[in-house]
């Protein structure tokens, strides 16, 4: 598992490319903790037609996250797994810890992970 800590300011966003198995079944997932209401996160992916997916074939997820209250502090989980098995441990695992600025430029706001 991954932890990648990023520093946002409030409006500012961050592109997370992600890699799944979504062929196989597998989908991600996220959750937030600490100060939930610091962030948002969407799932901005567009979708590749059915005939163009070759079956097991690796899909790549995009999801932005974006800083909305100053001085927040959130960490976004997010873990890839087969819906209907929820017992079994997760594919693959990554967090990103985010730090809403007061004020200021943030570092490392406009990257990506791609896993």
């Amino acid at each position: 598992m991954e932890i990648r800590q990023i520093a946002l300011g409030a409006g500012e966003s961050y592109e997370l490319r992600l890699t799944g198995r979504g062929a196989r079944g597998y989908v991600w997932t996220w959750q937030v903790t600490g100060d939930a209401d610091a962030v948002s996160v969407s799932d901005v992916s567009e979708s590749p037609p059915p005939a163009e997916v070759l079956p097991g074939a690796p899909l790549e997820r995009t999801y932005v996250v974006r800083g909305r209250c100053p001085g927040g502090r959130a960490r976004i989980r997010f873990a890839q797994i087969r819906p209907p098995y929820p017992q079994e441990a997760p594919y693959d695992e990554f967090v990103l810890e985010v730090e809403v600025e007061v004020t200021g430029a943030a570092q490392g706001a406009h990257g990506g992970y791609e896993g």
